[in-house]
């Protein structure tokens, strides 16, 4: 009796299967135009389409599905209340047994819930919209990935605070090519601990996976995690190793990551993890006639100078200088093989984790001063550049300061990453070139951006 039932829920799979195929070879899972001109002779494949019988074939067969798939598993339920008399007499069904519930209600489970998944194009338009279907929606097949860019209706259908009916998640277009990444990094138990993964989160965020989606999972902190120093210690002292999880990392301490040590596992901004050498930044004079001090520039303005953003490499020592005039910088920071964000705020600092692929989070014309040093150089590209400093220009205020701090370019390029910086007719307080190498300058400026009263 149970080999009769198997064998005809087989068959139920294959002519079920055969309907679907017979649906997607004429196009109806996908929007194939011509294919359905050429069924239909229609100018638009859903013109006069009865997609509500598509819908309720397509259901039909999804309940036969499932319909099977409580079957087997009645089945399996019976065989399993006679454990006992399968073991004495029949060694060959304990193994059917498992088959069944492997390579047979396993895979139809899961084939059945990605059929659930699809969503099918709306022939009137989402809501108010033309749009025949959610962004994004069926590219994906983890469930939480679907469940987070699902736009979210409000409750009894009240307007929110932002004045608007439902709340949109983001995540970045360029998800898309890293399906396989952004799944797996997707892939936790809801309330369980979420895998040791930021370097994963960090690779899709620089690929232009960004914003990435929130998770619900708890993050992973130090098992050994001390307190931090008091904000009089901690400025300009080595935090506590204790308190960074090292696995992703090359160096399993701070001590490590000096740039003695050959295999420390970063190459960018190297010696910023010995505060010896951190405290003579911006505050003693150097050989090169391009460097500003941070006196200097905080005279031209005085008193006006309160908050701005340090976009760079680094571990929050510029930041850390500006405090001590009771300046607040927030830095931005990418661990590049290091812990630069943990430095940062184990120094009593804000670290900003953001790539060159976002937009800055800050409002029009709210920063007295952006400073970047050692992270945008020669190799960016001009149109990144534009718009890049055209986002800088947006949320500085008027009379704010731009300070391009020791900016390096090949000498043939110089000129054209010169009209970038000066196309914004900015006042210059200082313009500094010197040479870095036979073929190579460096450039820094002092830029006062105008006041614009349109």
């Amino acid at each position: 009796m149970g080999t009769l039932q198997i064998v005809l829920g087989g068959l139920v799979i294959i002519v079920s299967l055969l309907s679907l195929i017979r649906f997607y070879s004429a196009g109806f899972f996908t929007r194939n135009e011509d294919i359905c001109r050429q069924f239909y002779g229609q100018k638009d494949a859903y013109d006069g389409f009865d997609i509500k019988a598509l819908s309720d074939r397509v259901g039909e067969v999804l309940d036969r599905m499932e319909s099977l798939q409580e079957k087997l598993e009645l089945k399996v339920k019976e065989m399993e209340k006679h454990k006992e008399v399968l073991d004495r007499n029949n060694i060959t069904r304990l193994e059917y047994k498992k088959y069944l519930e492997e390579e047979v209600i396993r895979p139809l489970y899961g084939a059945h819930i990605a059929l659930r998944q699809i969503r099918l194009p709306k022939v009137e338009g989402i809501r108010n919209s033309t749009m025949k279907e959610e962004p994004l929606i069926n590219t994906f097949v983890i469930e939480e990935i679907r469940k987070y860019i699902t736009p979210k209706e409000n409750r009894i259908g009240k307007i929110n605070i932002y004045g608007t009916e439902r709340i949109h998640n983001t995540i970045g277009h360029a998800c898309v090519l890293y399906k396989k990444e952004l799944e797996e990094y997707m892939g936790y138990d809801i309330g369980s601990y979420c895998n040791d993964d930021w370097n994963l989160a960090q690779k899709l965020m620089v690929n232009g996976c960004d914003p990435l989606p929130r998770r619900r999972c708890l993050t992973r902190a130090s098992k050994v995690y001390q307190k931090p120093y008091p904000i009089n210690e901690s400025l300009w002292r080595l935090p506590d190793g204790r308190n960074v999880r090292w696995s992703n990392y090359q160096c399993r301490n701070f001590e490590c990551l000096s740039s003695k040590n050959p295999k420390r596992g970063y190459s960018k901004c190297v010696g910023c993890f010995e505060m010896e050498k951190e405290k003579l930044k911006w505050v003693t004079n150097s050989s090169l006639p391009v460097d500003l001090l941070i006196n200097d520039v905080l005279t031209i303005k005085p008193g006006e100078i309160r908050i701005g953003l340090d976009f760079g490499v680094g571990t929050g020592t510029f930041a850390a200088r500006m405090r001590e005039h009771n300046v607040t910088i927030v830095s931005t920071a990418l661990n590049l093989g290091a812990p630069f964000n943990e430095m940062i705020a184990l120094r009593g600092l804000i670290p900003l984790y953001v790539t060159l692929n976002q937009r800055l989070p800050f409002f029009d014309n709210t920063m007295d001063l952006i400073h970047t040093s050692g992270f945008m150089d020669g190799w960016i590209d001009l149109l990144l550049l534009d718009f890049i400093l055209y986002d800088w220009d947006r949320v500085l205020r008027p009379g704010g300061l731009l300070w391009i701090d020791r900016f390096f370019c090949s000498r043939k390029d110089l000129d054209d990453y010169m009209y970038m910086f000066l196309q914004f007719r900015y006042k210059k307080h200082k313009w500094a070139i010197a040479p870095k190498s036979k073929d190579e300058v460096y450039l820094s400026a002092l830029l006062e951006k105008p006041s614009r009263a349109i």
